[in-house]
């Protein structure tokens, strides 16, 4: 689910970055804030860091006492992605194994969908492995896949989430194309 937030972040900006036209501060100011953004990458309770949507406000700087750098707290918005039990969401098969595959929604890269949660498919083992429904449809590398998400975790150390999923509910597993 995405979700606006709003935080306070404290962004450091080097001595020898500072400059008196109050403009190039600024700019120092934000392009430090995006990177510190991009780098975080996610946190368990507000999940992927996505878009800074907007500035709200720049504080006072206060010099650091050995550095000499300058610490100015910021106030922004942005929007953020974390998934949720019960969620329904579309994901692409990336990696078939014979017990389930995994697949990609948006940031997250390690959803697994066991073959348990799809009772309806069959593994059909090849070069290119798929799995196989008595309706002949296909779940195979590439193919778009609407499921119910049953759990999820956060990894701290690699800083995003994991998800296991099932195709057991109305109209969910492979989208169309047409």
């Amino acid at each position: 689910m995405f979700l606006k937030t709003q935080l306070s972040w404290n962004v450091i900006i080097p001595a020898e970055s500072l400059d008196i036209k109050g403009l190039m501060l600024q700019k120092s100011i934000i392009t430090r804030l995006l990177d510190d953004f991009s780098t975080k990458k996610a946190t368990k309770d507000l999940g992927y860091f996505l878009a800074v949507t907007t500035l709200n406000n720049i504080g006072e700087g206060r010099v650091r006492q050995h550095t000499g750098d300058v610490l100015f707290p910021v106030l922004f918005s942005c929007i953020t992605f974390k998934p949720y039990r019960g969620e329904i969401l579309v994901g692409v098969v990336h990696k078939i194994l014979k017990h389930g595959v995994f697949l990609r929604c948006g940031p997250i890269e390690n959803i697994y969908l066991s073959n348990q949660k799809m009772s309806d498919y069959k593994y059909v083992p090849g070069e290119n492995p798929i799995f196989m429904s008595d309706k002949m449809s296909k779940i195979e590398k590439d193919v778009v896949v609407r499921f119910i998400v049953i759990g999820t975790k956060y990894i701290e150390t690699d800083r995003e989430f994991q998800a296991v999923v099932s195709l057991e509910g109305d109209f969910l597993g492979p989208v169309s194309n047409k």
